[in-house]
């Protein structure tokens, strides 16, 4: 058996805006993963593939599968990768403790732990620029017009400073910090948010170029604040981008409730995090204020919470 894991990810700054040309930081989630393992089996011919993902109830064939299918097109996409080598039947199964369509990149985590298991178990293992690559194809399936930020931290594991068509830049932070991220429970595709800011910025360019230089200009910030040990001022700056974010329409009353909870139980800012319109969001925290905020978050309708530490 071959076993590989991919964390979850959030992202701090610049959702939305990052998918127009501006910068965005997202950080991972190691409280919360993907693992794919990959076994050799007999009952079968060779070359076939088994795949098991009880989280969405689906045991079938790959051949089976149709092609466009998430799990099917990175088998495919990774087998193509290494060359379509001859490998005896196989099974493979996916499991994940990341919540799925809550912002927290379920979906990538997915396709970079079976990138990593199938790649190693045919004796291919694929470096990380590859890994992330074929994961962003798979991204075009579930965000329908996605920046490359998902695939980019799931794949390096680091926080990041990202601009579309660039390298990231792993950001070396030098004070590490706590956020809690609460749950409303409100499944929110990201495809269906993104199209309904694409639209809103077809009909009113100007006020949403407007907003998005706004949100670029606060990730720029966040991430000097990062480079420089100035954690502290996050709070502030996430309090102005769920400003901009409520004015380009991808908040909710349930996002509102929680954000509000958090703020008035002492997180320092707290705002949406990923498409919006449900999904998670985040608070930033002093780690002697995270139970209170946790339970606050619980008392305002989170569904669940979870606490992490962002550090290189």
């Amino acid at each position: 058996m071959t076993t590989a894991n991919a964390p979850g990810k959030i992202i701090l700054f610049g959702e939305h805006a990052v998918v127009y040309g501006r910068p965005a930081i997202a950080v991972p989630v190691r409280e919360v993963i993907a693992t794919a393992e990959v076994t050799d089996i007999t009952q079968t011919t060779q070359g076939e593939i088994r795949i098991e993902a009880p989280n969405i109830k689906l045991d079938k064939w790959l051949h089976v599968l149709n092609p466009d299918h998430p799990l099917a097109k990175i088998v495919h996409l990774t087998l193509h990768a290494i060359g379509s080598p001859k490998f005896p039947p196989l099974q493979l199964r996916i499991t994940s403790t990341i919540p799925i369509s809550s912002g927290l990149g379920s979906g990538t985590a997915v396709s970079i732990a079976v990138v990593r298991a199938l790649s190693t178990h045919l004796g291919q293992p694929l470096p990380l620029h590859r890994q992330s690559a074929l994961a962003f194809e798979v991204e075009r399936i579930h965000h329908g017009t996605p920046s490359g930020i998902d695939n980019s931290v799931v794949t390096y594991d680091q926080p990041i400073y990202f601009v579309q068509g660039e390298e990231p830049e792993i950001l070396h932070n030098e004070t590490p910090f706590t956020l809690v991220i609460g749950d409303t429970g409100r499944t929110s595709p990201t495809a269906v948010a993104v199209s309904q800011v694409r639209r809103a910025w077809q009909e009113d360019t100007p006020k949403y170029e407007a907003a998005f230089e706004a949100i670029g200009q606060i990730a720029s910030q966040a991430r000097e604040c990062l480079m420089e040990g100035r954690v502290q001022e996050l709070g502030r700056l996430m309090n102005q981008n769920q400003t901009l974010l409520e004015d380009i329409g991808v908040s909710s009353p349930e996002l509102r409730a929680l954000i509000d909870a958090a703020r008035a139980s002492g997180a320092s800012g707290a705002k949406l995090s990923g498409a919006g319109l449900g999904g998670n969001m985040i608070a930033m925290v002093d780690p002697d204020a995270a139970d209170r905020v946790e339970i606050a978050l619980r008392e305002a309708g989170a569904v669940r919470t979870l606490r992490t530490e962002v550090s290189t």
